[in-house]
């Protein structure tokens, strides 16, 4: 059997008028990647938070490290990193003073706590910069100290929170590949939210939250396994048009995105000629694809994960800040 880490059962929370989280149940296993992703106002955030004890359930339990959420809340801090959405340095603080700060809150010791940090910051290449200032790092660089400060005390699972959102795509790999080197050496499990569907891919699991219920959980290949259909884009002189043409010969469900008509088939590769032949000079390109997570979650709710559904955590760096007082 393996060992869960994580354990979510009828996890429920309700605010005046809404049911934002509704009776979701998943695990974790130890050492695993586990992406939780979902459109704001999916209930993602707010599940994260009850896990995290930042806020308390109204329904269901969650087990972390083997400690129940209500009942061993300080256990469940010790046992689990933090890594927010919004940088929560301060920047007028070295790098070292920051990370110095947060090792005195979690009570290190002071016989390991130069090793610690020392360890940590090695791990994200940032050794070379520890006494400079917060506020002249570039955004990769202070995401990779959050990082760094989020394993400072050991904790047996890291929780990312959009870890590479604002970042160019040369930093958002770099920190990925730091992230995989973290899972290879460390005894660690990382649990990350984002809306960015392609990195998901890299998970081990995926589960999909929209209108605060799980609507899927399974690895990245059997989620894009699961549609069956491959996906077909064709540029045209008409996209309304050629649409209505579409639906109306072959009964195909049609939709239009970023200026092209997508649409699923079975055996693409055998309809391509076919709608080549019918449309000709219409259609000024066509391609295909293997299916995406981003397909599998437009097929599972009927719309795409955009830029603007990114999840709002104003708040959660002062909730984050509450909860440590209590270590």
């Amino acid at each position: 059997m393996v060992d869960q880490i994580v354990q979510v059962k009828g996890l429920t929370k309700e605010f005046p008028n809404t049911v934002a989280v509704d009776q979701i149940s998943f695990d974790v296993s130890r050492g695993e990647f586990f992406g939780f992703v979902g459109p704001n106002g999916a209930g993602k955030t707010t599940t994260i938070n009850m896990i995290c004890t930042l806020i308390k359930p109204t329904q269901g339990t969650a087990v972390v490290a083997g400690f129940d959420v209500k009942t061993h809340p300080d256990q469940v801090r010790r046992s689990i990193g933090l890594v927010f959405q919004d940088t929560t340095l301060d920047e007028r603080l070295t790098a070292w003073e920051n990370l110095e700060f947060h090792a005195v809150i979690y009570h290190i010791p002071k016989s390991i706590r130069k090793k610690r940090i020392d360890e940590v910051m090695e791990l994200v290449e940032l050794k070379n910069h520890r006494d400079d200032i917060i506020n002249t790092f570039s955004g990769g660089m202070k995401r990779r100290l959050e990082v760094a400060r989020g394993l400072l005390h050991s904790p047996k699972v890291l929780f990312l929170d959009e870890p590479t959102i604002g970042l160019d795509p040369q930093t958002r790999s770099r920190i990925w590949d730091y992230l995989d080197r973290l899972r290879q050496e460390k005894d660690i499990t990382i649990f990350l939210t984002t809306h960015y569907l392609d990195e998901a891919e890299n998970c081990d699991h995926v589960s999909i939250i929209d209108q605060g219920k799980i609507i899927a959980l399974d690895t990245p290949d059997n989620l894009k396994a699961s549609t069956g259909l491959d996906v077909i884009h064709l540029k045209t002189s008409d996209n309304q048009k050629i649409k209505r043409e579409l639906e109306e010969k072959y009964d195909l469900p049609v939709s239009i995105n970023q200026g092209e008509l997508r649409f699923e088939k079975e055996n693409a590769e055998s309809f391509l000629p076919i709608v080549a032949a019918d449309f000709k000079t219409r259609i000024k390109s066509i391609g295909i694809r293997r299916p995406t997570l981003d397909d599998v979650f437009l097929n599972l709710t009927g719309r795409e994960i955009r830029e603007d559904d990114l999840p709002l955590r104003k708040g959660m760096s002062k909730i984050a800040a509450r909860a440590k007082g209590k270590r």
